[in-house]
């Protein structure tokens, strides 16, 4: 396949946000097989108008990447016309603010949709924008159990601040601080619950939590 056709695009794609064919087959409400015969076996020839937009707010890129005719927006309002929002992905994972959840596959379960100027404008990437829930209190009252937060993915190097971090299986929302050598320590924000300490190689950041929502 050449590089600009649309099925190695989809596949690149994939391969660099680590999502599978079968995940992304479940986004469009297809079954588990349908990109993977889309991408190796060419069936269907080409993506439905509707499945391509998707994939392609999913992944941040042009319609036009994904064998849309001509230069396309991400995401379309009503009638063609240009739209300035682009949706990110629901994770259905718990991000802890407690005791620590247990990741899911991560397949999205939906998307909220901001602006692309005002992501753009924060110095974010929309590709590598996750949107997770928080469960449990140790956050509180920064973070609530069920806010929803948007966590940027992007490899920086590690500063101090609110992050989602990964321990062994489970994932956890804590302030992470590096200062301590040899040590990463991870705080919360209720003084109920210590803070916990751990060498760097058993703490994986998984991105630095930007923005928040949540019930008044």
């Amino acid at each position: 396949m050449e590089a600009t056709d649309p099925r190695a695009r989809l596949l690149q794609l994939a391969e660099q946000r680590g999502v599978s064919l079968a995940a992304l087959s479940t986004l469009i409400g297809r079954n588990a097989t349908y990109l993977q015969q889309f991408v190796r076996k060419g069936s269907p020839r080409k993506l439905d108008e509707g499945d391509r937009r998707t994939l392609a707010s999913y992944f941040g890129v042009s319609e036009s990447e994904l064998g849309a005719p001509g230069e396309i927006s991400p995401t379309r309002a009503e009638g063609g016309r240009r739209s300035d929002f682009v949706d990110i992905p629901r994770l259905p994972l718990g991000a802890s603010a407690g005791p620590g959840a247990f990741a899911a596959e991560e397949v999205p379960v939906g998307t909220f949709r901001f602006s692309t100027r005002w992501l753009r404008g924060q110095g974010f990437d929309p590709a590598m924008l996750s949107a997770i829930e928080v469960t449990g209190d140790s956050m509180e009252p920064l973070l609530r159990d069920g806010d929803e937060i948007l966590v940027d993915r992007t490899p920086r190097p590690l500063r101090d601040g609110v992050h989602v971090v990964r321990i062994g299986d489970a994932l956890m929302v804590k302030r992470v601080q590096s200062g301590v050598p040899g040590r990463i320590v991870l705080e919360s924000e209720n003084p109920a619950y210590r803070p916990i300490e751990l060498p760097p190689e058993e703490v994986r950041v998984v991105g630095r939590v930007v923005w928040k929502s949540g019930r008044l």
